[in-house]
């Protein structure tokens, strides 16, 4: 796409060459100091792009001079008054805002928005000229009507093979005038989305213009375990509330179609899938119907893939067409990506849930490192961090009674109440299902968190949902774990691992369950009558330390009673290398902590609990053997293919014993 034309207004000389600078390369610019001199330019050339300061910016000015396709980005030094003029002009503009000077954390936001807006331009003004093309289609082809409907006149041996052609032609332009509307329909659709419904909008408008039986959007998706990975939106028709880690993921590497395309870039139309290496588990198993055909293409973002569509089994008549999809049908959905992919670029959905507009969990842990980074680069080290894990109370049941699609808004309106909750600095993420994590930075104390995690529990509480006079006790609530970090003040700067960060989410999730009234091996049993569960509160997890391998687990609810489970070894998170016998095979993994009682690792399956296992334990530059048992063996989280597994030493060599304890103490 080529780079447009960007008109600067503005009175003053340094603010003109300052955003001049941030325009090189997005496309040629041209400045005017007065009304005067803008106007001159906007009718000798045609301006994408009109940067203006807001004293010169009032709409009646304008009116005349801007076109459709054009931009409109609203500078100044007061963000409040730069909105009050924004507001002045009419909804159908694209209007962006930018406070000059940005401050330096800004400058790329700016960037983006420059590039955004010029983007929007371009592909506005793409639109019109295809709009003006079909237009004269539509003549030209109305004109060989007329045509054929004077030569039939005059014909009349021939005249009912010139009849039949009559009748294809005319029924080609019906045909093409549907298909020419339903993908204006679809356009218009996406450049209008501000949200995931767009797609649950677009995906049967699709479906019926190419004639599919299913359809599959992706996005591309990182996790550190497995690396990239194809996490489907819509999984054949159905918006995956839940996300299907194991079941519906294509890893970028695997033999798999739509895996393919994201690895290499290109489509695939295939109309016989009997012998095809890449109909992989995923389409055997888990769609609807029995796969017959297939047309898969890659989303694009500036030649990376971000995602991927395809459709299934190609329809005629109502019938599996033995001949599969068509090159029309190819290029059509290749066309449609390029719009998507503009959608989703302008959602982020790489960073952001598609439903919640939340973070994702990736993005949410780079996040909070960059915070703590930034944070220790300013000696800003004073207070704590909390992590906040919530949990809505008997989700389960408002789906089952109410729909996945009532589910699906309720999630979004929570979204909504987070963010009116929470303050400014702190992130919030949106974990998996109905799971959601906040991250509150700069904090006292626990008795400071508890406040901020009681605030968010009551603002849903006495916030008002759909149906929620079906839940129990007739109201939508939410449970919420907490724990604080760093425990330890040190005099070097505290940085964090992503590894770190879910232990500390553990760490959560335990308190979580307490407030949720689930008895756990980190929890002392309550005496409860059945169904006589109380959730809607938050539970708080600390640690205190008595003696130098001896750690006092307390979780306790926030304004209530403590429990205790006492651990009786220190625990150190250390990433080292075990290997343990498995089915007549020797595994290789890592343990995620470790002490002299026993290591938590990292396990491709379940392990059964109570199973005796023999390890070697690569410690340094020694080893040592270890005999064990597996206390408990659970998914690592919802989204994860991987087992945690507790393990207990028991009958350690003393000289194995030895050599571990020397590896610990080298830890400490």
């Amino acid at each position: 796409m080529t780079n447009g034309n960007i008109l600067i207004l503005n009175e003053d000389p340094k603010e003109r060459d300052f955003i001049a600078k941030f325009c090189l390369g997005i496309g040629s610019v041209f400045s005017a100091a007065d009304l005067d001199g803008a106007i001159s330019i906007l009718r000798s050339i045609h301006c994408n792009l009109v940067i203006v300061n807001y004293a010169l910016a009032s709409y009646t000015r304008f009116k005349d001079l801007i076109k459709k396709t054009t931009s409109i980005i609203i500078t100044g030094t007061e963000e409040k008054i730069v909105k009050k003029t924004i507001k002045e002009w009419p909804l159908e503009c694209y209007l962006e805002y930018q406070v000059i000077p940005p401050q330096p954390q800004d400058k790329s936001g700016f960037l983006r928005i420059l590039k955004s807006a010029m983007e929007y331009s371009l592909l506005k003004s793409e639109v019109e000229n295809l709009t003006s093309s079909i237009e004269l289609l539509r003549t030209e082809m109305k004109e060989s009507y007329s045509e054929i409907r004077e030569t039939m006149n005059f014909i009349r041996e021939n005249f009912v093979k010139e009849l039949e052609k009559h009748l294809e032609i005319e029924a080609k332009y019906v045909g093409f005038q549907q298909k020419e509307g339903k993908i204006e329909k679809i356009l218009k659709k996406i450049y209008s989305a501000n949200d995931v419904t767009y797609i649950f909008d677009i995906i049967y408008d699709i479906k019926n213009i190419v004639q599919s039986e299913g359809i599959t959007i992706y996005i591309v998706d990182e996790n550190e375990m497995v690396g990239k990975y194809l996490n489907p939106l819509i999984w054949d028709e159905t918006f995956l509330t839940h996300k299907g880690f194991s079941h519906n993921i294509a890893l970028i590497g695997s033999q798999d179609f739509a895996a393919s395309v994201a690895r290499y870039g290109k489509e695939i139309n295939i109309a016989d899938l009997t012998f095809d290496r890449r109909l992989s588990k995923r389409y055997t198993e888990q769609t609807k119907n029995p796969l017959n055909s297939i047309l898969c293409v890659p989303i694009m973002h500036e030649k990376e893939v971000i995602g991927v569509m395809e459709v299934y089994n190609k329809l005629s008549d109502g019938k599996i067409s033995k001949g599969g999809f068509t090159k029309e049908d190819q290029e059509i959905l290749g066309g449609l990506t390029e719009h998507i992919s503009i959608a989703m670029t302008k959602l982020n959905f790489i960073q952001y849930d598609a439903l919640t507009g939340l973070l994702r969990p990736e993005a949410f842990f780079e996040k909070i490192i960059q915070k703590i980074i930034s944070k220790s680069k300013r000696r800003e080290e004073e207070g704590l961090h909390a992590m906040v894990m919530g949990d809505v109370d008997w989700f389960k049941n408002y789906n089952d009674r109410n729909g996945h699609e009532a589910g699906n808004r309720l999630l979004r309106e929570l979204a909504k109440a987070f963010k009116s909750s929470v303050r400014e600095e702190d992130l919030l993420c949106r974990y998996g299902g109905e799971e959601f994590l906040f991250f509150l930075t700069g904090i006292k104390d626990m008795e400071e968190a508890c406040r901020l995690t009681e605030r968010i529990r009551k603002n849903v509480e006495e916030r008002y949902f759909e149906y929620q006079e079906f839940q129990p006790k007739n109201n939508l609530t939410m449970s919420f774990g907490l724990t604080l970090f760093p425990r330890r003040r040190t005099k070097t700067s505290f940085l964090v691992t992503k590894d770190e960060l879910r232990e500390i989410i553990n760490e959560a999730d335990k308190a979580l369950a307490k407030a949720k009234g689930k008895d756990t091996a980190f929890l002392i049993p309550q005496d409860k009558k059945e169904g006589d569960i109380t959730k809607n509160k938050v539970c708080v997890y600390s640690i205190s330390r008595s003696e130098e391998e001896k750690e006092d687990l307390i979780i306790k609810t926030y304004k209530e009673t403590f429990f205790k489970d006492k651990r009786k070894f220190r625990r150190f998170y250390t990433s080292t290398i075990i290997i343990y016998r498995e089915n007549s095979t020797h595994k290789v993994t890592k343990t995620v902590n470790l002490s002299l009682g026993g290591a938590k690792i990292i396990s491709e399956l379940e392990l059964p609990v109570a199973r005796a296992l023999d390890l070697i334990l690569i410690l340094g530059d020694k080893g040592a053997l270890v005999k064990a048992e597996v206390v408990y063996s659970r998914r690592s989280s919802r989204e994860s293919p991987f087992y945690y597994a507790g393990l207990k030493f028991k009958d350690v060599p003393l000289a194995d014993k030895k050599v571990l304890k020397e590896y610990l103490q080298s830890l400490a």
